[in-house]
């Protein structure tokens, strides 16, 4: 949510921002707005004053016999033109607030300018992608050559964008969940683990932006709750109306949940496999800041996730998002991309984002400083740290081997019994 007062003061620079969206200038018609809802409240507050002046001018009268209709008349007027005088403040408070619930976040200055994800630029590469002495296959190929990858099934029971793991996939899965926890939450990580609802109301989803903007990404129960499209919307409400000392900051919040999204905007991307699913599991990262805070916290966030790839051995790239290309909430965010060689591209695995007050001052999340006096909204971050269903279609597809089993890299081998190869499938004799 954007400050109107921001906007009055700074009415170029948010307009500038608006363009690194590539959004037309909008600074004078809310200005408008609320100019003329400034004017009716202050209207309001002078009748107010008259009534107020009027009525004790009634009460002196009446207690001295005097009368009093005139002065009384005049207040019956000024009752309906305060009733609409109110309602005309109401109006445009309303029409204020639905036109700045709906924007999208200002960009640092340091985002590139650009509409698409043409505009991303690269900032590092991390790994060697691997030499393949035969034709990598994709996680597909691989997962249902085992019988341990089950689409079909899925689709029977749920439709299309759904999988079933079963035996070793499913362990795998659940595997590098407990790896990514494991490392996030250890000394060096520094994030506390939660286990949230997968359930939550309007004002939660209301408070990270997701409503009213994206409803139809979202699925929703005919009992009024909404199913989390990622852990980060209960993480970043621990601190929805709350007043929190400097002194506590930053938090760090991880949980490992499974995530619910329609994919209403992804309409014919990625139907094979497993790379945009209805339901998937994810790690996600939630900080909690000091404004002079968040670049730091930023830069670190986004090193753990890259640490978990690492720790994986495996190849991948981070990006900075152009202002067209960022989600709507972020004021800067790095995307991580994993090497999929059975796509031979990068593909998204993580998206870290700061963004800055916008949440904050949706859900009424504040912290009193160390020195000075008052409050002050807080800084909200966000990341995965990682996808967990993309992280094993990455492990399935830099490891496989010619023969269609898969190497289990050795930081997932504890989690996995000590096992070191998945099979591949059994040939016929």
């Amino acid at each position: 949510m954007h400050d109107i007062r921001f906007i009055r003061e700074n009415p170029a620079a948010f307009d500038a921002g608006l363009q690194k969206r590539h959004l037309a200038p909008l600074s004078a018609e809310l200005l408008d707005i609320d100019k003329r809802r400034r004017a009716a409240i202050s209207e309001s507050e002078g009748i107010q004053a008259r009534r107020k002046a009027l009525s004790q001018q009634i009460g002196v009268a009446k207690r001295k016999g005097e009368p009093a209709d005139a002065l009384m008349a005049e207040v019956a007027a000024l009752e309906e033109s305060l009733k609409k005088g109110e309602a005309l403040a109401a109006e445009l408070d309303a029409e204020l607030t639905h036109r700045l619930e709906v924007l999208p976040n200002l960009p640092f200055h340091d985002v590139p300018d650009g509409t698409d994800e043409t505009g991303n630029v690269e900032i590092r590469r991390v790994g060697s992608q691997r030499n393949f002495p035969f034709p990598p296959k994709d996680h597909v190929a691989l997962g249902e050559a085992t019988g341990e990858m089950d689409f079909a099934a899925a689709s029977k029971m749920s439709g299309a964008r759904f999988v079933v793991l079963k035996g070793r996939l499913a362990k795998l899965e659940r595997a590098i969940a407990q790896f990514m926890l494991d490392l996030h939450t250890s000394e060096e990580g520094g994030y506390t683990e939660v286990n949230p609802p997968f359930l939550v109301r309007d004002n939660a989803a209301y408070g990270v932006g997701q409503l009213p903007r994206f409803a139809e990404d979202m699925f929703h129960t005919d009992n009024g709750f909404w199913l989390i499209p990622t852990a980060e919307l209960p993480l970043t409400n621990l601190v929805n109306d709350t007043v929190l000392d400097e002194k506590a900051l930053p938090l760090r919040y991880t949980a490992w949940t499974p995530c619910f999204r329609s994919e209403a905007g992804a309409a014919g991307k990625d139907t094979r496999g497993m790379i945009r699913q209805h339901q998937f599991p994810k790690v996600e990262l939630v900080s909690v800041t000091t404004p002079e805070q968040s670049e730091a916290e930023h830069q670190r966030m986004t090193g753990r996730a890259e640490e978990v790839l690492k720790r994986l051995g495996l190849p991948f790239r981070t990006i900075i998002l152009c202002g067209g290309d960022m989600g709507p909430a972020s004021r800067k965010t790095y995307d991580i991309e994993v090497w999929l060689p059975g796509q031979s591209a990068y593909r998204e695995i993580s998206s870290c984002s700061n963004c800055g007050e916008f949440q904050a001052r949706r859900m009424g999340a504040r912290f009193r400083p160390k020195e000075g006096k008052g409050t002050r909204f807080v800084h909200t971050l966000n990341g995965s740290g990682l996808a967990v269903g993309r992280t094993l279609v990455a492990v399935l597809e830099n490891y496989q081997n010619e023969d269609g089993s898969v190497t289990v890299p050795e930081a997932l081998r504890p989690y996995m019994g000590g096992l070191e190869t998945i099979p591949g499938p059994v040939k016929a004799k």
